[in-house]
């Protein structure tokens, strides 16, 4: 990966929660930004306010994957106007709950569409100029820990999640003779406005059902990110890391009633 003061990163869904903390965190480690947001562009704006605060360029762009070419279009240009990249972050995703019987296959598209779809499309237009650039570089998908476990009542976000798990292993093996490294992050419940929490909400919540007694920090997660896109993650590629706080060892959803 290149070594120069242009490093570029692109994080998808970075105007909130784990893709804005992903993003200041890369901004911290010397990378340029390209931010994207769907639904609040007020939010991707402070995002980049706060990469430029870090001394870095923050572009915007909107992105939606809801058409999965469309989104890839938009992160092209993005690409163009930052004039690189040297690590995608796939963090855009959509969730559904229904059960398997009462699942409408549009439903069940719209999931795929943005979670799967989305992650093949924008990773292969990175990787191809990644591999234009001959400097190698990073693709982390973000999935969940519903990539190794069910989600009980989400059919699409479940089979979606394994998806992405089955497309990071493929990636990486196809990438690799290119040095560019695939992984997945895998996180368990964060306080996230997806999740109705917010800043501080980690400290605050209590979850008995987990481990930890705790939701995670959005940094607990954007920390493993930053590591994953760094020089010293350079003989990783294929893994996914799953930050639960030990739900995986309890998977209390199946026995407590609650979803995680």
């Amino acid at each position: 990966m290149t070594t120069s003061e242009n490093k570029v990163a692109v994080v998808t869904a970075s105007d909130s929660g784990i893709g804005r903390a992903s993003a200041l965190m890369l901004a911290e480690q010397g990378y340029d930004l390209g931010i994207t947001w769907r639904s609040d562009e007020e939010g991707a704006k402070e995002t980049a306010r706060l990469v430029r605060e870090r001394g870095r360029r923050a572009e915007i762009i909107h992105l939606d994957l809801a058409d999965p070419q469309e989104g890839g279009r938009s992160l092209s240009e993005l690409i163009s106007r930052l004039g690189r990249i040297d690590a995608l972050v796939n963090n855009a995703g959509a969730n559904a709950k229904s059960e398997f019987l009462d699942t409408p296959f549009e439903e069940w598209r719209k999931v795929f569409n943005v979670d799967v779809d989305g992650a093949f499309v924008c990773g292969q237009i990175a990787a191809r100029k990644m591999v234009e650039q001959g400097a190698g570089g990073r693709i982390i998908n973000i999935t969940s820990v519903h990539e190794h476990t069910p989600l009980p009542n989400a059919v699409a976000y479940t089979a979606a999640k394994h998806a992405m798990g089955g497309l990071t292993k493929s990636m990486a093996i196809s990438l690799i003779k290119h040095n560019i490294l695939v992984n997945s992050v895998a996180p368990g419940a964060i306080a996230t406005p997806m999740n109705n929490m917010g800043d501080g909400d980690a400290q605050r919540v209590k979850t008995p059902e987990i481990p930890i007694g705790r939701p995670g920090d959005v940094r607990e997660i954007a920390s493993l990110v930053a590591w994953l896109c760094s020089e010293w993650a350079s003989y990783t590629t294929g893994q996914s890391f799953i930050v639960d706080g030990g739900f995986m060892l309890a998977n209390p959803q199946f026995y407590g009633g609650k979803d995680i």
